[in-house]
């Protein structure tokens, strides 16, 4: 299990619009090749988007889906990377002041990812996270905007263009 946290100086109703929006994903989740079309609900509890994952040339597609939304409070989500792993990733906002302390937590969530994801691993999923959060957060506080567009619906033969390559640095 990996958790981190990182405080943002934005109310926690402005940091779930960021985890609401599924294209803001591609920008803020390291690892995240591309967001490639989402459902039009998204974040409601049983709404999936489609990701493509990986580093350099491994790429895997698969999806994420919402297991519990708490607006502003709390996402849960099931992360899909087939065949190597599956995590339970949840994020927790707690108001701070006129801030928000983002807490995310991510746990194995079968067997396989239990083997991959253990602890002499968790170091390195927490140095990911860590990345993750504070990516969020140039978001979140306006320092980093997500390109306006649309995502095709998920069933559709198209894809999206927000990308990897349209990350920050």
């Amino acid at each position: 299990m990996a958790r981190n946290e990182i405080v943002v100086h934005v109310s926690p109703d402005r940091v779930f619009d960021v985890l609401s929006d599924p294209r803001a994903y591609a920008r803020w989740v390291v690892g995240s090749q591309a967001i490639r079309r989402a459902d039009p609900d998204w974040p409601a509890p049983g709404s999936s988007f489609d990701h493509a994952v990986g580093v350099g040339p491994l790429r895997i597609k698969d999806h994420s889906s919402v297991l519990e939304r708490d607006r502003p409070r709390r996402l849960r989500l099931l992360v899909m990377a087939r065949p190597l792993s599956r995590a339970f990733v949840t994020l927790t906002l707690h108001r701070e002041g006129s801030g928000t302390r983002v807490e995310l937590e991510e746990i194995a969530a079968d067997t396989r990812s239990r083997l991959l994801f253990n602890p002499l691993t968790d170091p390195l999923v927490g140095l990911r996270n860590r990345q993750s959060l504070r990516r969020l957060k140039r978001i979140a506080e306006g320092d980093e905007r997500i390109p306006p567009g649309e995502l095709p619906p998920r069933g559709s033969a198209e894809e999206a263009s927000v990308t990897a390559s349209s990350k920050p640095a």
